[in-house]
């Protein structure tokens, strides 16, 4: 058949011969000098995650060697690693690195698979991420980047995606799974196998239920984590990797694998606890070992604080660790991956300063893209050179920034949105790889306040256990004799809610008492863990609120500690001092924090 014929079958792939652009394998010397590297094994209560691209984030870093930016060994940088060290990090979630393609419908509108969510290569790093060109350098420059993150206590976590492949549909390429075996690698439509059951969006479904594909996918973490030195991997649409025949299943075949494998059961594991199948959304439905993307945290926070009605029952429930989603599994606050933003939508500076995705530049006529963003833009769309606007739009930053990292649970940061990175309103930046998406360093002096900022509110969670606690609050005294529960919530005036009180829709505003001397988990040694205890005012009112601090059983004084109404965020000790029972304002929109200090 002529493939360039009309009457050629539009259903049927083209019959070119791929001989000329087929992919050839590389024998890889695995000796490698790792030195005394060794896993920080950081626990996740003290665990701070940063999600980045490993291209996005070093392309245009000015302290980087040119030669070195856009590869791991420009991640390995000092200069990167200090930026993360002086946020608190101590683990670098990266965005997908086996090896992966660049799809032709991109390539014909000039765009890019920037994200690289369309992998083929599981046991591959990517290639084009390696200053060392030579075949087989993206593996020894790839564990050069560990070693070094490594020796700076920092854990490198995978973003992974054995749910589909590069292949596509059916009209996709032939690279490997489809010549070798196509109903063994992949989920068939029962009443066509021509075509392919697509859970992900993207054409396919890897069908994890085979015996040979969960053996691939074990084989490829157990070498990330046995060759490579990877700390964890984080699972892109996990749901599909649970779907025994159509439903997802818990108790699925690639779950148990993983609960009985002696390596990968070892690491940090993270669930995207959806895909795009019926069913798919599976918050809170992962076995024991996983932790997840809390998806709940994210919307509920972005709602509370753009002043959505009847919010803040759940709020206080995602504050604290989620416990309607974990507890009941035996799962700890620990499990719960708080995220306001992800690769996946805006970023926070986007998530305040627009109320529609501008998506136009992805050649889809702003077809793509979630719509519903639960942002808010302050009262304009995009730039503005209001100066009331401007400073609402930092103060959100700041509020998100502060409830995120005094939430129970394990915080996750998107790259740039400590220095206001911002993408146009476009939230989905998937194809592209450009300035659009690149960090903006630059912005390191021009939003050197939000820095500041983002650097000292994680100190705080990291100098206080307070706010990561290893276990569920039980909102009772926890030794016979004391007066205070290890949390209280209070309303303004300072008595504590009641029922009528969080079922008033029109609320917008709280107090959380969070007690120090009422930490009931131990540290890694079986020490008794006692520390500070913390007054949390909440308004995303848009006008003042009046609060009280609480009567003298709480504490006889209080100190600011953190207050989002202020560019620097954070008071100097003694700087301001309110006694039990005195009246404060506080603005709309803003966070205050108060520390116990008699």
């Amino acid at each position: 058949m002529d493939p360039e014929s009309d009457s050629a079958d539009p259903g049927t792939p083209p019959m070119v011969d791929s001989l000329g652009s087929t992919m050839t394998s590389v024998v890889i010397n695995p000796f490698f000098d790792w030195g005394y590297d060794r896993a920080p094994v950081t626990p996740y209560n003290e665990t701070v995650i940063y999600e980045a691209h490993v291209k996005g984030m070093t392309q245009t870093h000015p302290g980087i060697p040119e030669q070195l930016r856009g590869t791991y060994a420009g991640l390995a940088h000092p200069m990167i690693i200090d930026h993360l060290k002086s946020l608190n990090v101590t683990a670098l979630e990266l965005m997908p690195v086996h090896q992966f393609l660049h799809d032709s419908r991109l390539l014909d509108l000039g765009l890019r698979n920037y994200w690289g969510y369309n992998t083929f290569g599981f046991f591959a790093p990517h290639n084009q991420y390696a200053s060392n060109r030579h075949p087989g350098g993206a593996v020894a420059e790839f564990k050069s980047m560990v070693r070094s993150l490594h020796e700076a206590d920092i854990e490198v976590i995978l973003d992974v995606v054995y749910n589909h492949t590069a292949e596509g549909n059916h009209l996709g390429p032939t690279i490997n799974f489809r010549g070798i075996d196509n109903a063994a690698y992949y989920r068939l439509v029962d009443s066509d196998l021509r075509l392919y059951k697509d859970y992900t969006g993207t054409g396919n479904s890897l069908n994890a239920r085979h015996p040979h594909v969960l053996q691939l996918i074990m084989d490829s973490l157990r070498y990330w984590v046995l060759e490579m030195h990877v700390d964890g991997f984080r699972f892109d649409l996990a749901a599909t990797l649970a779907r025994e025949l159509h439903d997802v299943d818990r108790l699925s075949a690639f779950f148990d694998l993983v609960q009985q494998d002696p390596v990968v059961s070892q690491v940090k594991l993270i669930a995207e606890p959806w895909d795009v199948g019926e069913g798919g959304y599976q918050v809170g439905n992962f076995p024991g070992l996983w932790t997840e993307w809390n998806g709940k945290y994210r919307d509920t926070v972005r709602d509370y604080w753009r002043g959505e009605p009847a919010t803040l029952g759940e709020f206080a429930s995602r504050l604290t660790g989620s416990s309607d989603l974990y507890e009941a599994t035996g799962r700890r606050p620990s499990a719960s991956i708080n995220f306001v933003t992800a690769h996946d939508g805006f970023t926070l500076n986007d998530l305040v300063s627009y109320n529609e995705k501008h998506n136009e530049a992805n050649g889809e006529a702003n077809r793509d893209g979630e719509s519903h963003n639960r942002s808010w833009n302050c009262g304009v769309e995009g730039p503005t050179d209001d100066p009331d606007i401007a400073a609402l739009r930092r103060r959100q930053m700041r509020n998100f920034w502060a409830t995120l990292m005094l939430s129970q649970g394990t915080p996750m940061i998107l790259h740039g949105d400590e220095i206001g990175r911002t993408q146009g309103g476009n939230n989905n930046v998937y194809c592209q790889d450009s300035e659009l998406s690149w960090m903006d360093w630059t912005l390191v002096d021009k939003n050197s306040d939000l820095l500041t900022f983002a650097r000292k509110v994680t100190t705080l969670r990291k100098n206080h256990p307070v706010f990561r606690r290893r276990r569920f609050f039980e909102g009772e005294p926890i030794r016979s004799g004391d007066e205070v529960r290890d949390i209280a919530w209070l309303t303004p005036d300072g008595r504590e809610m009641t029922h009528e009180d969080w079922g008033k829709s029109f609320h917008q505003y709280v107090a959380v008492f969070l007690n120090g001397d009422a930490i009931t988990a131990p540290n890694a040694r079986g020490e008794r863990v006692v520390d500070d205890s913390f007054l949390l005012c909440f308004n995303a009112h848009d006008e003042p609120v009046e609060f009280l601090t609480p009567h003298g059983s709480y504490a006889q004084e209080w100190t600011v500690e953190l207050d989002t109404n202020d560019p620097a965020g954070l008071k100097e000790v003694g700087d301001r001092v309110l006694n039990a029972g005195e009246q404060f304002s506080l603005p709309a929109r803003s966070l205050l924090v108060l520390r116990k200090t008699l």
